[in-house]
């Protein structure tokens, strides 16, 4: 079987995502109660066969280093397989960061071929399917392509959001890549990019020595829509769930669609793994839920101490809910505090989040009544890491507080909604 060495690509930061991504990749993204997101590109890697790995850190990646540690999560660790995290390396100055997709694998195009891999598979870190790459080589190798993109089927009208592909139907998995369009200001295909991109390893190097003189940056923008007519380009259709969590929005209904019975996030099926000595959760003890506690359609995980109530929501390990307490429809991260007698709902809170007693999360003020009826039922609070919220604090929907705020940053006991605590 020909060789395969993988690139990952998770060293981006994601505005969207708020405070959520000030101090990690999007990659890093906890997720599920367990996860983060690129286990699910990582554990693709795994079940597909593909065991040399080369993962493009940038932005704040010390959470990331601190996950993927040795690789041994993922059976990544030994003589002829493993994971390397590749930081920028060409100089000292912010210049000489990655500056995109295209120059991220360039700088790095000594680790590729020192591998002399048949093919080169470069991944985003940051979505959440479940794919066999092994079946994305073999139609390559049919379509005697040199370069085979991955594309996915979306209706909505997000669609100028990603890059699009028309594709010839010369087979039922995709055929050649007749155009290609970078966010168009108008639709020319409902077959979008997945960010997966499959290369003869010849071909990548002569197509980012050719295009990085012409100033290219990125692939979608910059090479593919250039490209067409000198390589043999395929496009490979996937007919299966593809989550992309780039807003605060998608990154919610992403985690609450775990909570569903028709779910199309399979993660034991898909057999994802995740690093269990990160954040100690191989020691953690069971949950405990105690005797008045009431859960109702949740997910909670080792670790998390229930006293009161959980509705629809999803607890990371260590999570304690105090008594009297009621969580409706959040996503609390690892070892969040929550006091007794508070209410928590539609809320997003970050790692060591603090909420103390008879505090209100998420709550639909009457100012928030009067002036926006839509947001009281609709918008995400969100609360940055290790912050305390002071006890008998009321924070409306739709509000976003910063990271490290303690109790006297709350001046007012009464934050309407929409508000930002900075």
């Amino acid at each position: 079987m020909k060789k395969t060495l993988a690139m990952i690509l998770a060293g981006g930061r994601v505005d969207e995502l708020s405070v959520f991504t000030l101090h990690r990749p999007k990659s890093a993204m906890p997720f599920g109660g367990l996860y983060r997101i690129i286990d699910f590109p990582l554990s693709n890697l795994m079940n597909s066969g593909i065991e040399r790995v080369g993962i493009l850190s940038q932005y704040r990646s010390d959470s990331l280093i601190n996950h993927i540690g040795s690789g041994l999560a993922w059976d990544m660790m030994g003589s002829q397989r493993g994971i390397t995290l590749l930081p920028p390396m060409k100089g000292t100055r912010s210049s000489d960061w990655y500056t995109g997709t295209a120059d991220a694998v360039y700088q790095n195009l000594e680790f590729i071929n020192r591998f002399d891999a048949d093919y080169v598979l470069i991944l985003s870190g940051d979505h959440i399917y479940n794919m066999d790459y092994q079946k994305l080589v073999q139609f390559h190798e049919s379509q005697g392509a040199e370069i085979t993109l991955a594309f996915v089927q979306a209706t909505d009208s997000s669609l100028c959001r990603f890059g699009q592909g028309v594709i010839d139907n010369s087979s039922e998995n995709g055929g050649r890549l007749s155009h290609y369009a970078e966010k168009p200001s108008e639709a020319v295909s409902n077959w979008i990019s997945m960010t997966i991109y499959l290369f003869d390893r010849r071909v990548l190097n002569d197509v980012l020595e050719n295009e990085m003189k012409r100033g290219c940056q990125h692939f979608g923008r910059d090479i593919f829509p250039f490209i067409l007519d000198s390589y043999r380009i395929s496009g490979y259709k996937f007919k299966n769930y593809w989550g992309y969590a780039r807003t605060i929005q998608e990154y919610w209904q992403a985690n609450m669609t775990l909570l569903t019975d028709t779910s199309p996030i399979k993660i034991d099926e898909w057999n994802i793994r995740t690093n269990l000595l990160n954040e100690n959760l191989y020691e953690r003890a069971p949950a405990l839920i105690g005797n008045s506690a009431l859960l109702i359609n949740s997910l909670v995980y080792n670790g998390c101490l229930i006293e009161g109530s959980v509705e629809n929501s999803i607890l990371f390990p260590g999570v304690r809910v105090g008594a009297g307490s009621v969580v409706r429809d959040s996503i609390l991260m690892y070892d969040t505090v929550i006091g007794p007698n508070a209410v928590v709902n539609r809320t997003i809170a970050d790692v060591q989040v603090k909420i103390g007693e008879n505090a209100r999360i998420g709550h639909a003020t009457e100012q928030d009544r009067l002036q926006d009826q839509g947001r009281a039922e609709t918008d995400i609070t969100i609360i940055g890491r290790n912050t305390r919220i002071p006890s008998y604090c009321v924070i409306g929907c739709g509000c976003v507080i910063y990271p490290n705020k303690i109790e006297t940053d709350f001046s007012e006991r009464i934050v309407p909604g929409g508000r930002t605590i900075q």
